[in-house]
């Protein structure tokens, strides 16, 4: 997206990567919105560091963000044997996988990397697998998110008050974002609607990020308390929700997200108001059975300062980052299939044939071919509405 910088516009993405310095290049997200810098890192360690330390956060830019991280340690190692690359090569996987444990489109990225060096390669052309590589993840990061907006900008009336929750804006991905690309799709045709941003405690993600983003775009826009969106909806002035996922799981549909996405979904099915949720296929978790499995990272230097600021003694917090919405609640999926909120779940096959559908997008189909195809391997009771990527990307309308 564009950012104004000293007077300037100028396109920038939330990660990119500088081939002849061997650097990834973020912007420092931290220092937002009262300062827009850019930071590099430039070792694979920095770059894990960076992802732990929230420099670059959401589930498109830190996936992102460890592919670059995986090709830049190829890239950097200096020994002559392929084992001895193996092993630098793993402990690389291992640094980054460990960065954020929640997030899987992370490891996905990582597996991507990783899938694109095997064979019969030399040192060599691993490096430059890996880097091609990584950049197809980031621009297929774009591609998905170009494609949320066009499925969802239909979703966008004129008048329309949306609300959103956390920040799933183009700084949580590589560009335009997930929960944001209908809004800036809309933008794009001159519709004319309002966005209440939720402040998004602790870190305030709502108010600092998505704010800054939506001021950026020229976007009508109103920060709100967390706990504000309830008797807006309550008087009718919300009229649709839209957040993103940092996981969610392909055999139950369940949605991890910012902790309180839960109460926002709970008070959309009260008060009968659409409630979506809007990913890209590398969000998606096939491995998992349960939102019980999920990993939650603890921030225990946030916590110490939320207590040392505001709370007296030895006052115990729990602050969980991410909230497992019930999927009944989850009216919508953007750029999934609405079948995956069975609860009962499926089989190992039916993983397997389910994920092959919406991959497997690779030549332009009719709808009603397309349609036919995803009922053929179990997808039933929902209308299926496609762009044709070469990656495959779908908007469910119930």
């Amino acid at each position: 997206m564009k950012v104004r910088v000293h007077g300037r516009w100028r396109h920038y993405r939330t990660v990119d990567f500088d081939a002849r310095t061997n650097e990834v290049v973020l912007i420092e997200q931290r220092k937002l919105p009262h300062q827009f810098e850019l930071t590099r890192t430039r070792t694979v360690q920095q770059t894990a560091r960076a992802i732990t330390n929230m420099t670059v956060r959401g589930a498109g830019a830190i996936g992102a963000t460890a592919a670059f991280g995986l090709a830049q340690a190829a890239r950097a190692f200096t020994g002559k044997t392929e084992p001895a690359f193996a092993r630098h090569l793993q402990r690389a996987y291992e640094t980054l996988a460990a960065a954020r444990p929640t997030a899987v489109d992370l490891v996905n990225a990582l597996n991507e990397v990783r899938a694109a060096m095997v064979g019969d390669h030399t040192v060599a052309q691993q490096q430059r697998l890996a880097l091609k590589a990584a950049r197809q993840f980031a621009d297929a990061d774009v591609a998905h998110c170009q494609a949320i907006g066009r499925h969802g900008v239909k979703l966008i009336k004129d008048g329309m008050r949306v609300l959103t929750h956390c920040n799933a804006g183009w700084l949580a991905f590589v560009d335009v974002g997930s929960a944001t690309a209908p809004l800036y799709a809309a933008q794009a045709k001159g519709k004319s609607f309002h966005v209440f941003c939720d402040e998004t405690r602790p870190r305030s993600q709502g108010a600092a990020l998505t704010a800054w983003e939506l001021t950026q775009q020229g976007v009508s826009h109103e920060v709100i308390a967390d706990n504000a969106a309830g008797h807006l909806m309550q008087r009718g002035e919300i009229d649709l929700v839209i957040v993103g996922s940092d996981r969610t799981l392909g055999r139950t549909g369940e949605v991890t997200n910012k902790i309180g996405t839960y109460t926002k979904a709970v008070l959309a099915a009260r008060h009968r108001i659409p409630f979506y949720v809007a990913i890209p296929l590398s969000t998606i978790d096939w491995d998992l059975k349960s939102g019980l499995e999920i990993p939650i990272e603890e921030r225990e230097a946030l916590l110490k300062r939320i207590r040392e600021a505001m709370m007296p003694g030895d006052v115990l917090i729990l602050s969980e980052k991410l909230t497992l919405p019930d999927p009944r609640l989850n009216e919508y999926l953007i750029d999934l299939h609405h079948d995956f909120k069975r609860q009962q779940g499926y089989s190992d096959l039916e993983i397997a044939q389910k994920r092959q559908a919406l991959e497997d997008v690779l030549v332009p189909e009719t709808r009603e071919s397309h349609v036919a195809r995803l009922r053929a391997v179990g997808f039933s009771r929902c209308d299926v509405w496609f762009q044709c990527l070469n990656f495959g990307s779908l908007i469910a309308i119930a």
